[in-house]
């Protein structure tokens, strides 16, 4: 369960219900919301928490 801070409460509060999002840029997100108020947090995943990018194969040599 991820942390965020709740802008109502102005405290970080667990994330309740999160569900993990992939934003316009690629990024990865937890939206869902504030256990105490109901309001709807937000949290950017850092770059550590980013899924790795894919890595291309590298085709063999040719054999002749």
């Amino acid at each position: 369960m991820s942390e965020g801070y709740c802008v109502k409460c102005k405290a970080k509060k667990p994330i309740a219900n999160g569900v993990e999002e992939i934003m316009k840029n690629g990024r990865r997100a937890i939206k869902g919301k504030c256990p105490t108020c109901g309001t709807v947090m937000f949290k950017i995943l850092g770059k550590a928490d980013a899924a790795p990018a894919p890595t291309t194969p590298t085709t063999p040599p040719p054999t002749a």
